[in-house]
């Protein structure tokens, strides 16, 4: 184990005490001087800047050496070390006012002149139970320390300027700062030196940037209001368009209703003129039936009476035909399709519009009438549809079809 070369205390070192910054390229590195003398450095070959405080090595640290609760006595190396991160400022401001642990005494040694002023702010703004003092060097620094421990007075090194009131001024000036810029206290008041005092110019220099800093805050908060109320406008601008558009599709869904309504009005009208038409189709079958018995009585030449009585028979076909073409399909007609089209999904529209006629008694001639071919192709699509259906040799379709109709 080896000794502190000032005060000859054991120094205890574990290799975990040490963690790498890739980044910046150095490590911080920390031993135990004696019992209770934390001893922080960092380890590099060239200058660097410190980014962030290592929070989980400290607390390791503080426990191992169990220091847990208790006020810390530490020296920290800051040689090659040239500038200091913002948020290594905030962390360490964090550690002084908020998560801990509290300083003893913090002893800052090897400090270049680039960072000096950073850590007389430090100095300057530790919370009144922590106290922060710089050294030059590890011997200056273990003496601080180990005069605190045996409670004797010590001055820190604050330069040559040793005048007490200028000592103070220094102290509320970097303090002040480090409030409004580290911890944007902007309304803390700044303690300020008499007017003929050779320092009260850069004070009121400064009460003139916190007062702008606070305006400057209000600006901003005005800026975001401004924003969040320019957002809450356009929402409820948003609100409006979509309320708009709900009502307009209400009245788009009643107006369609309302076509809706008109057109199965319409509808049941169709089905009255069809009732009408249907039912003058029946009178003109009887008349033309009276007028075919009539002619079967006329005394004429065979052959003419022949002629009379197929033209007579064709009308009264077609108009057998008629009716049963203008009837509009049903319910049961609607459900025996489906149940036919799910039972032979490999029938298609003209062979299901050829079954739903079959079912209604048409015979070939009024089919082919119906779908406009001829009754040679009627004949051939019902021969397919007998193989489709999976009718044997001298299965009829038309029975078939009505026993789906029964099931």
């Amino acid at each position: 184990m080896k000794n502190c070369p000032v005060s000859d205390l054991p120094i205890t070192e574990k290799p975990h005490w040490q963690v790498e910054h890739a980044r910046e390229g150095y490590s911080t590195k920390f031993t135990l001087v004696g019992p209770d003398i934390i001893h922080g450095q960092i380890i590099t070959d060239h200058d660097v800047t410190m980014d962030f405080i290592d929070h989980g090595l400290f607390q390791t640290v503080i426990s191992e050496s169990d220091q847990k609760g208790k006020p810390i006595f530490m020296l920290h190396n800051l040689n090659h070390v040239k500038k200091i991160s913002f948020l290594y400022k905030k962390d360490l401001i964090n550690i002084l006012y908020n998560s801990g642990p509290v300083f003893k005494l913090l002893v800052v040694y090897n400090i270049g002149p680039e960072i000096r002023s950073v850590i007389e702010t430090f100095a300057a703004i530790a919370p009144e139970e922590s106290n922060v003092m710089l050294a030059d060097s590890y011997r200056d620094g273990l003496r601080l320390i180990m005069n605190a421990k045996k409670g004797l007075p010590e001055t820190p090194d604050n330069g040559k300027e040793k005048n007490p009131q200028y000592l103070a001024h220094k102290k509320e000036f970097l303090a002040a700062l480090a409030r409004m810029n580290w911890l944007n206290l902007l309304s803390h008041p700044i303690t300020m030196p008499e007017p003929d005092e050779p320092v009260y110019p850069f004070f009121k220099a400064l009460e003139a940037l916190q007062q702008d800093l606070r305006e400057k805050e209000q600006l901003h908060r005005l800026e975001i209001q401004q924003l969040v109320e320019e957002y809450n406008r356009k929402i409820t601008e948003k609100n409006i368009l979509l309320n708009a558009q709900e009502s307009l599709n209400k009245k788009i869904e009643q107006q369609l209703e309302k076509q809706k309504t008109a057109l199965t009005a319409q509808i049941a009208a169709k089905d009255m003129e069809l009732t009408r038409v249907s039912t003058i189709i029946g009178e003109k079958k009887s008349k033309i039936e009276k007028i075919c018995g009539l002619i079967s009585g006329l005394d004429v030449e065979p052959e003419t009476k022949k002629q009379l009585n197929t033209s007579c028979r064709e009308l009264v076909e077609t108009s057998l035909f008629e009716k049963h073409v203008d009837h509009e399909i049903t319910s049961g007609d609607s459900e025996f399709l489906s149940k036919l089209q799910r039972r032979h999904s490999a029938l298609n529209q003209r062979d299901l519009r050829i079954a739903l006629l079959i079912r209604r008694n048409y015979n070939t001639a009024e089919i082919a009438r119906s779908i406009g071919i001829t009754t040679r192709g009627v004949e051939s699509i019902r021969y397919r549809m007998h193989k489709k259906l999976g009718l044997s040799k001298h299965e009829s379709i038309k029975q078939y079809l009505f026993r789906i109709t029964d099931t």
